[in-house]
């Protein structure tokens, strides 16, 4: 029963012309890589208006479904906002025929993932799993597609409710610069226009909902009409158009919607309003002008516009506010065009204490510098560059591809418009970016928001309107009662029995990719893995030590390292260096954590050779640039500032100190402190460069469409130029020593929710035990379908999201559980973390002990998908000194886990009485009460994880 069947391969060979226009990439393009730049697909439509679209792809035993309906909060109304992202979670929830919370847990038994998203113009819902758990997925979203209607309850519509507004309080409300989209909307788009309000919704809005208008906005959004369905992966086409017409083609038609206009939007005068922001550090300054939709010819060109203006080191709010002034150490432009409107945004976070006077006038000059130097041919070269690269990466997996194929068959009715996207993107001409900049830009009015720290009022731009911004009052936590009563399901007929699962055939056997590996003659390890999907290389560089190597009185070296290299060479400035790698359209980055230095890398195969010259270049000449080491400093301070100002940062920062003492190196941030890096100087870096790179301590490692020989090859420079020397990494005694449970409170004034951290020291990752215990801790609180999740998110509905964890490398980690919790939920749900660590010493039944089996075997069928994971995966095998089928002897220990076995890694591994409690929240209403809560300590502390001697906080 299908219409309008049809069959393309989309050939995006718009980006082989795009190619000509580097002249660091002459190579020409083979005809094996134009056959990977397509997608080919199967399109047709059901007799009931469900758009579908097959993708063939049989690199891997997996499957995705993605299902994209044609709704957002675009479809919403004044006084009803909120509701398309409320509905995405309430399909969570249940439907006819799958009970309550099972749907997560049932794809996570299947070893697949699943998620969903809502954003301005549409809602998605997308599962990757193993291929022979493909129609239990078609069951699943044909079931609350068309099944899910009569079990929308009163107790189950409340639980998300609270669930959303614990989304928004801990994406918005408790974050800096939280409610600057509000602002912003609220004043360049008219009352009712669809983009006047969030997604997320209103607060108010949020609490006023009921399920009747759940009911009849389900009823007129949420039919197949109004749908697009995308499989894609290892499927055979005629099976799975007999599944989809099972499921899916039964589902009856609902209310018609009419596609929406177009609705840009202009000014008739600039805007001007601030806000004083509980947790901002640093001023901001926001100027928005009103452009238009997506795929519109201006739409392109305003993107380079945003790229030419901000991006790199050209870029003229670059040269103007970073180098010349030192107002900021980063700037943000970006063109963002929807379905309806689009708007042009340049974003600036200030130094701490500069007047945004400044930063406007200095956009002013920004702006009169770009038109006094235009826009080069090799400005839109740079940008189009790395355009095949991002394709590429954009379809390395079947989620990808799904994504891709489902947006455009949504918005354009063609899936296969990427060819004509990319035709127009490769149209742009330096003409049009100086057309559209002053069509849109130059000149016109704009919303100008200056959000400030409490107290700075003084830093706002002249003129400045305050804006209406209503925060949430912390009040005492009022349990709602909701009747609910067991009235038995009404059940919609279907063809067939829908209550009965479908049987999943033999999961797919592990199959692991066959890695090569290979010494350098000056020490470096060098492994790969050959994948030939797409063709590009992703290669990382690890060089051990890291923080570790940091002396404690100048902390932050290390991480000032990663910096400074990328900082120009000794033969490229740092604008040469930027412009070289852009040319290539290759990504090179550097970054450092507790135990390495990273560089990390992304190009096309035919550009391999010339991206490694680039990389060995950077590590073996640096330029050791005086100016450049002052703004990254200033940078780093930045961060550091406002990290105060972020309760999870806080949180983390503290944790660390607790746990690990001040004798550690981990108990001191990888980035620093102020005082720190203040103090760290150009020959500290060069003293630390000297005597810690090294080959004999680090490794290579390589994923994509290359072999052995050909990386051997062009690693040869690094082998010949990169002599060894001997590095010693120290070593800081480390072990579980806490003997009671304290109980220690950051304060952070009038936040909105608590972030709660509970755990101690626990073992390496290099402990026999390590892993074992990973598998012990799955459904305690390692997956959504974790037990402390289900109580606090979906039973209490206290928060988004609570996880445990065993954190550890060759040094011991942490084992953590975590939250982030309605503010006057912050005591009892302490107390629920308390208590279901120790009562999981109890054990769990052999039906849990089943579940966590296969979510942690059969998963392992999505393992190999990407060149990332794949990377991942050697970067661990060199990291650890692994064998390479180290999966393997995994999956022995899951298979063979016992009941008892489980019980007694529980037992070794959690005691919840001499676990650490961190509560990071607002101390004038929470701390007094785990006075009474039985801990054998109480502590207040500051963000720095000093106590602070106050007898009692009051109210």
């Amino acid at each position: 029963m299908f219409k309008n069947s049809l069959k393309i391969s989309v050939v995006a060979m718009a980006f082989i012309a795009l190619i000509a226009f580097s002249c660091k990439s002459k190579q020409e393009t083979t005809a094996e890589d134009s056959a990977k730049l397509s997608v080919e697909f199967e399109k047709y439509e059901l007799e009931n208006g469900l758009d579908v679209i097959l993708h063939q792809d049989k690199s891997d035993p997996i499957v995705s479904l993605a299902i994209q309906y044609g709704v957002g909060s675009n479809r919403e109304k004044t006084g009803r906002t909120g509701f398309a992202h409320l509905f995405e979670h309430m399909l969570f929830q249940e439907s006819e025929n799958v009970p309550q919370d099972q749907f997560f847990k049932t794809i996570q038994d299947a070893g697949g993932t699943l998620n969903g998203g809502t954003w301005k113009d549409g809602t998605i819902y997308y599962e990757v799993v193993p291929k022979n758990a493909m129609e239990t997925v078609m069951w699943l979203e044909s079931d609350r597609m068309g099944f899910l209607i009569n079990t929308v309850t009163e107790s189950a519509f409340y639980n998300q409710q609270e669930v959303v507004q614990n989304e928004k309080r801990q994406r918005v409300d408790n974050n800096p610069y939280g409610h600057t989209s509000w602002v912003i909307d609220k004043n360049l788009y008219p009352e009712g226009h669809p983009y006047n309000w969030q997604v997320i919704g209103e607060l108010e809005d949020l609490q006023n909902a009921t399920v009747e208008d759940v009911k009849e906005f389900y009823d007129r959004f949420y039919g197949p009409n109004n749908a697009t369905l995308v499989l894609a992966g290892d499927f055979e086409t005629d099976e799975a158009k007999k599944m989809i017409e099972k499921y899916f083609g039964e589902i009856k038609r609902r209310q018609e919607v009419e596609p929406l206009k177009p609705q840009p939007v202009t000014l008739s005068e600039t805007k001007r309003l601030y806000h004083e922001d509980n947790f901002a550090t640093a001023p901001q300054l926001n100027m928005v002008w009103p452009t238009v939709q997506q795929y519109t010819e201006d739409a392109y060109a305003l993107d380079f516009l945003g790229e030419i203006l901000s991006q790199g080191k050209k870029a003229p709010l670059y040269k103007v506010l970073v180098k010349e002034k030192d107002l900021t150490s980063r700037t943000t432009a970006y063109n963002n065009s929807s379905e309806l409107a689009g708007d042009f945004q340049i974003s600036i976070t200030a130094n701490n204490g500069v007047d945004l006077d400044s930063i406007e006038s200095g956009i002013n000059e920004a702006f009169a510098l770009f038109e006094k130097e235009g826009v080069t041919d090799r400005d839109i070269e740079r940008i189009k560059a790395g355009l095949e690269t991002q394709f590429y990466n954009g379809i390395s997996s079947v989620l990808g591809k799904s994504f891709q194929l489902a947006r455009y068959n949504v918005f354009t009715n063609d899936p296969g418009f990427i060819t004509e996207d990319i035709e127009n993107i490769k149209k742009v001409t330096k003409e049009d970016v100086v057309r559209v900049y002053n069509k849109y830009i130059k000149g016109k009015p704009y919303v100008m928001t200056s959000f400030v720290p409490k107290g700075q009022l003084e830093l706002i731009t002249e003129n400045s309107e305050k804006a209406n911004v209503v925060e949430e009052e912390i009040k005492d936590n009022v349990a709602k009662t909701v009747e609910n009563k067991n009235t038995e399901i009404v059940k919609t007929p279907s063809n067939f029995d829908r209550s009965k699962p479908p049987v999943q055939g033999a999961a797919p056997q592990l199959t692991i990719p066959e890695v090569w590996n290979a010494n350098l003659e000056n020490g470096l390890k060098v492994s790969g893995i050959e994948q030939n999907e797409i063709p590009t290389v992703n290669f990382s560089l690890v060089i051990e030590g890291g923080h570790l190597l940091d002396d404690m009185k100048k902390n932050g070296v290390a991480n000032l390292m990663s910096d400074i290299l990328m900082e120009g060479t000794a033969n490229k400035t740092p604008e040469e260096l930027e412009e070289a790698i852009d040319l290539l359209g290759a990504s090179i980055n550097m970054y450092t954590t507790d135990e390495s230095i990273v560089i990390r890398g992304n190009t096309l195969t035919r550009n391999f050779d010339k991206t490694m010259d680039l990389v060995t270049e950077i590590l073996l000449e640096p330029r050791w640039d005086e100016e450049e080491l002052g703004r990254i400093k200033t940078k780093t301070i930045n961060q550091i500032e406002r990290s105060d100002a972020n309760p999870n940062a806080v949180a983390d920062r503290v944790y660390n100190k607790i746990l690990y003492g001040e004798d550690h190196i981990f108990s001191y941030p990888t980035i620093g402190t102020v005082e720190s890096v203040k103090a760290i100087t150009m020959n500290d870096l060069k003293e630390y460069y000297n005597k810690n790179f090294s080959p004999s301590i680090s490794s290579f490692q390589v994923v994509g469409k290359i072999d052995k020989d050909a990386v051997l090859k062009d690693l040869k420079g690094l082998e010949e130029r990169w002599a060894a020397k001997e590095v010693t990494i120290p070593e800081y005694p480390v072990a579980n020593n806490r003997d009671k449970a304290s109980l220690y409170f950051v304060d952070i004034p009038n936040a909105k929710q608590s972030v709660i951290n509970v755990g101690y020291i626990a073992l390496p990752k290099t402990d026999n035990d390590f892993y074992p215990a990973e598998v012990m801790n799955y459904k305690l609180g390692g997956s959504f379908s974790g037990n402390v999740n289900l109580i606090l998110r979906e039973e209490k509905g206290y928060t988004y999201g609570a996880r445990t964890n065993f954190s550890g490398s060759k040094i011991p980690g942490t084992f953590t559980a975590s939250s982030s919790v309605r503010t006057n939920t912050t005591g009892e749900s302490v107390q629920i973390f308390r208590d279901e660590i120790s009562k999981y010493k109890e054990g769990i039944s052999p039906e849990d002990l089943e579940f966590t089996k296969n979510a942690l075997i059969k998963s392992n069928a999505r393992r190999f998908e990407t060149q990332g994971s794949l990377l991942g995966m050697l970067q661990e095998i060199n990291e650890y000194n692994l064998p390479a089928n180290y999966i393997e002897k995994e999956e022995a220990v899951v298979k063979n886990m016992t009941l008892e076995q489980h019980k007694e890694l529980a037992n070794k591994y959690l005691d919840a009485s001499k676990m650490a409690y961190l509560v990071v929240g607002d101390a004038a209403t929470q701390f007094a009460q785990f006075k009474d809560m039985g801990f054998d300590e109480v502590k207040l502390l500051d963000k720095n994880g000093e106590e602070v001697k106050l007898e009692e906080v009051k109210k």
